[in-house]
């Protein structure tokens, strides 16, 4: 089973183009983030990398990368045939690259990172179990005191605020100890999203900020919604299930589909996009190999 390897995002982009747009919900991070490393508005990172598993004929069955600016560096893999997968783990293990974890589509991710422990001598364990959801029909909840508005560049302190608490706070609500493991965004990457129209605050009836929604810039007609944010104090008030159908409306109304990622441990978030009309499509998990 033919792999490819290049470290370049362009031709990554060209040579899936069609693969990617066949299932653009499921393969939405990888579009994203490469799009990104492509326009070089991506993060530095210790390796970055992507690589095309081919079929006899040549064509795309499989895609994956790394390029995760955050320890312990991940793998991210869509579904590929079993035998890709396990040639993936072997040329990573011979060229001396170390695998800490491996995130995406099951089961690719959990044979690359078996075969990983084999090879290695470790384990591989579940850290976090998964579900991506996209909009079916939208169900526009009651509206909280208050309103929703675009964050401003004003805003950009207290966004990256709230993006580095969403890691701390969504590990708690899972009933998880640490953190999630996401990106570290500086003031400058929040800045720029803000002037890309891809964060939203919504604020009391004072005028304070009680609520952040984000999302992902679009590719292959879909945007990814998150990360979605309530400070501790002002959750149960319905701000996030109307900031994240009002996002969404947004979008739909472009012509635009909307998907998110759940944490399956996290009962809020689970049921209240549910409610709003985001169904599920695939599950996916996180794995370590300690």
């Amino acid at each position: 089973m033919p792999l490819e390897f290049t470290d370049d995002p362009a031709a990554f982009l060209d040579a899936t183009r069609d693969h990617l747009a066949a299932d653009p919900v499921q393969t939405t991070v990888i579009a994203t983030v490469t799009a990104r490393y492509a326009a070089g508005t991506g993060s530095p990172a210790p390796y970055r990398w992507w690589v095309i598993a081919r079929g006899d004929r040549g064509q795309v069955t499989g895609v994956g990368m790394r390029t995760a600016p955050f320890a312990p560096y991940p793998l991210y893999l869509l579904p590929m045939p079993d035998d890709a997968a396990l040639e993936l783990a072997r040329v990573l293990h011979e060229r001396g690259e170390v695998v800490s974890a491996v995130n995406g589509a099951l089961p690719t991710a959990r044979v690359v990172a078996d075969e990983t422990a084999r090879l290695s001598g470790r384990t591989a364990v579940v850290d976090e179990h998964l579900r991506l959801f996209e909009l079916g029909e939208l169900v526009v909840p009651p509206a909280p005191v208050g309103r929703l508005r675009p964050a401003t560049r004003a805003d950009a302190e207290l966004g990256r605020a709230w993006f580095r608490a969403f890691g701390t706070d969504a590990a708690e609500q899972a009933g998880r100890e640490g953190t999630h493991a996401m990106e570290e965004f500086s003031l400058e990457m929040i800045t720029a999203r803000i002037d890309d129209g891809l964060i939203w605050l919504w604020e009391d009836e004072t005028g304070t900020p009680v609520h952040l929604t984000a999302a992902n810039l679009p590719a292959n007609g879909v945007t990814r919604i998150g990360p979605v944010y309530t400070p501790r104090e002002q959750r149960g008030r319905g701000f996030a299930s109307r900031a994240v159908a009002e996002v969404s409306r947004g979008y739909l109304e472009q012509g635009i589909r909307c998907c998110l990622f759940t944490d399956q441990a996290n009962p809020t978030s689970n049921r209240i996009y549910q409610v709003i009309g985001y169904e599920p499509v695939v599950d996916m998990v996180s794995l370590l190999v300690e």
